[in-house]
Order: C-alpha cells, then sequence, then structure tokens
C-alpha cells in the first residue's frame, strides 16, 4: 500500500467476486494506493480467496443475493468512509489512479462522490465510441453519504446526497473472457431486468419489441459513431441490440404468465 499525506483521507477498496483466480490479481494491483481492500466473495471454488488475500485483502464470504446487496454489503465493511468500488474484471488505469491520487490529498474538497468513465476491451480492441464509451460510473464516494441503493439489484448504480465531480483517466474494463461468455451473461441479465421490470408493473407492448431493440443498434452504431470501432463495434452493437430483444420479449411472455427460464 502507498502512503499517503497524514491529513489526506483514506480509502477503502471493496470488491465482489465469484470464480476471479484469473482476474482478481490485476484488479488489486492496481489498487495499490488504497489503505484497505475488502473482498466479499459468493463461494468461489478457484484460488480467488487465496490470491487475494495474498495480496492483502480482507476477504468476507457471503451467499450472493443480488449484485446491488453484495456490493453494499462489502460498503457496509469498509473501515473507512471514503471507499472506492471495483469488479474483478476492472483496473485503475495510471492516469485515473493519478486523478484520484490529486482529489484524494486535497481532502476530497467540494464532492461526496465522483464519477469517472470506464474504458472496455472487447475481443482485442478497446471501444472508444458507440454505447460503449465512455459509459461514466459512479465508483469512489463517501459511504456516509451514499452506496449501492434502490431494490433493483441487476445493472445497479451507486448515488449520493451531494455533489458528484468527474475525474480525468479511464477505469479500464475487460467485461468478457469470450464470445459465448457474453451471450450467455446477456441472456441472465435480460432474464433478470425482465423479472426486475415485470414486479414493477412495467409492461411490454408490441411497438417496444419490434422498435426498442432497432434503436439501440442505430442509436450506438451510427448516432454515436460506433461503426468506426470496425468489426469489434459492429458485433458490439448487435449483441446489445439483442440483449433488449431478449428483455422485451421475456416481459412480454411473463406478461402473458409464461415462464422464461
Amino acid at each position: 500500500m502507498n502512503t499517503s499525506p497524514p491529513t489526506a483521507p483514506p480509502i477503502t477498496a471493496c470488491i465482489i467476486t465469484f470464480n476471479e483466480a484469473d482476474r482478481i490479481g490485476d484488479c488489486l494491483a492496481s489498487l495499490d494506493f488504497c489503505a484497505e481492500i475488502v473482498v466479499v466473495d459468493s463461494g468461489s471454488t478457484d484460488d480467488t480467496r487465496k490470491i487475494a488475500e495474498a495480496a492483502g485483502a480482507r476477504v468476507l464470504v457471503r451467499p450472493f443475493d443480488g449484485f446491488r446487496s453484495q456490493k453494499q454489503f462489502a460498503v457496509d465493511q469498509s473501515t473507512h468512509p471514503w471507499v472506492i468500488c471495483l469488479d474483478a474484471d476492472e483496473r485503475v488505469s495510471p492516469e485515473l489512479r493519478a486523478s484520484i491520487l490529486a482529489a484524494r490529498d486535497a481532502g476530497f474538497a467540494g464532492a461526496d462522490g465522483y464519477r469517472f468513465a470506464r474504458l472496455s476491451e472487447y475481443f482485442g480492441k478497446f471501444l472508444r465510441r458507440g454505447n460503449a464509451y465512455p459509459d461514466r460510473v459512479l465508483r469512489l464516494f463517501d459511504r456516509r453519504r451514499g452506496g449501492w441503493r434502490g431494490d433493483r439489484e441487476i445493472h445497479e448504480a451507486a448515488s449520493v446526497d451531494g455533489a458528484v465531480k468527474t475525474l480525468a483517466g479511464d477505469l479500464i474494463h475487460y467485461p468478457y473472457r469470450s464470445l459465448m461468455q457474453q451471450l450467455q451473461k446477456t441472456e441472465r441479465y435480460a432474464r433478470m431486468m425482465a423479472e426486475h421490470e415485470f414486479a414493477r408493473g412495467k409492461r411490454a407492448s408490441l411497438g417496444k419489441l419490434i422498435l426498442s431493440p432497432a434503436w439501440r443498434f442505430w442509436r450506438g452504431y451510427v448516432f454515436r459513431l460506433g461503426f468506426l470501432d470496425g468489426w469489434h463495434g459492429l458485433v458490439y452493437a448487435y449483441v446489445r441490440a439483442n440483449y433488449v430483444r431478449q428483455k422485451t420479449i421475456m416481459l412480454w411472455m411473463l406478461e402473458r404468465g409464461q415462464r422464461v427460464e
């Protein structure tokens, strides 16, 4: 762990894991500026916990009951008020690290939380356009002023009561090990979102069923210049549009009393 000025608020890094032995080491290495690292594992069967402990993390095991709940539990275990939350497939870039340290050394003056861009690697290329970037996320915040709130366990987002600033630098994201893993993850997330929306009374329409996937594709690939990312941008746009299609179809089926799994 790096030393910091005596007046600089210490930061706790909070990470949730499940079978991330191939990725957790690089994630933790990028967080060496943190005074504490908390890893909440949901029962990994690989060496995730062993690697995290060897890197100096405090590892807790908790049954998984939702992404939001698991992340908030990790935040609640922090010794320090300021936390930074990462997934195991994310790393703090050198530029972002410098921005975080500058904000920390200034005592996080004038802000209760910080957001920054997330740059995703997609099968050998970083996507810098389309719906993939800048994908700004709020991940550094004072837990006394915010956290992972709400009742949505999928596509969860942190929020704070107070000022939020944007830091320079990217959070580097390695979201998919393979195309099949992405497709399986996308289908799982589509089902979870459909069930969440159905439980909250949201309903699908024929118009949304037809138009929403097309709009997602054209918005990202054409209007947000995803085509400039080459074939990577094309495949990404298609898969993300398919996510919208799957979610809407599942919601449509749930409305009609049909099971979706």
